[in-house]
């Protein structure tokens, strides 16, 4: 890789060159097609063609950053990226998802369906807390059934509960309060006594 193709690219988002960053996307290095995402993120001048694009490269940095800026692109599809080979770009492809307002059905099922179907545990645990900020009801059950889950997903899934409510969501807390991972017992206290 260049490393001057690469500077060229980064400093030509904080100097207003739209031109250079677009360039970058044709590079053959995926390190200056990541940096020209960037760039042209930090320049305002992102497009949803970009996006749509960089998510079929070839290289995961190219994918996940693509991924990242991707939520506020509502014409954009996302949720097919949290099946990613990469385990980086698929967690990302939740986070993104969580930060998107509004989710369409198809995108709220398929956080649902990966919450307790993805083979990765960092996956699984991106997408309960995307499904908690999103705060659909019926994204509900799949926390729940995440906060079951290994510790790492059930201290995400716990403070996923957060906005909701109900008999269920009580009795999981009051669960989450016993449960062997200390971290898992300090969130659920979060929720039931949050500090003012």
């Amino acid at each position: 890789m260049s490393v001057d193709e690469r500077f060229a690219v980064i400093q030509s988002g904080f100097n207003g060159d739209v031109a250079t960053a677009q360039a970058g996307l044709a590079s053959s290095h995926s390190d200056v097609r990541a940096s020209a995402l960037r760039s042209l993120h930090r320049l305002d001048a992102l497009t949803s063609d970009h996006l749509r694009a960089a998510m079929t490269d070839s290289e995961s940095e190219v994918r996940r950053t693509a991924t990242e800026f991707a939520a506020p692109f509502h014409d954009v599809s996302i949720h097919h990226l949290i099946d990613d080979a990469d385990v980086f770009v698929a967690e990302m492809a939740a986070w993104s998802l969580g930060e998107r307002v509004p989710v369409t059905d198809e995108e709220l099922q398929h956080l649902i369906n990966r919450t307790t179907s993805h083979e990765e545990p960092v996956v699984r645990e991106a997408c309960a807390a995307a499904l908690g900020s999103i705060g659909d009801e019926r994204g509900l059950p799949a926390i729940l059934q995440a906060c079951e889950d290994k510790p790492a997903v059930r201290r995400r899934a716990v403070l996923a509960l957060a906005p909701f409510d109900g008999d269920e969501v009580d009795a999981a807390l009051q669960k989450a309060l016993e449960d062997r991972d200390w971290q898992v017992r300090q969130n659920a206290e979060i929720l039931i006594h949050p500090r003012d």
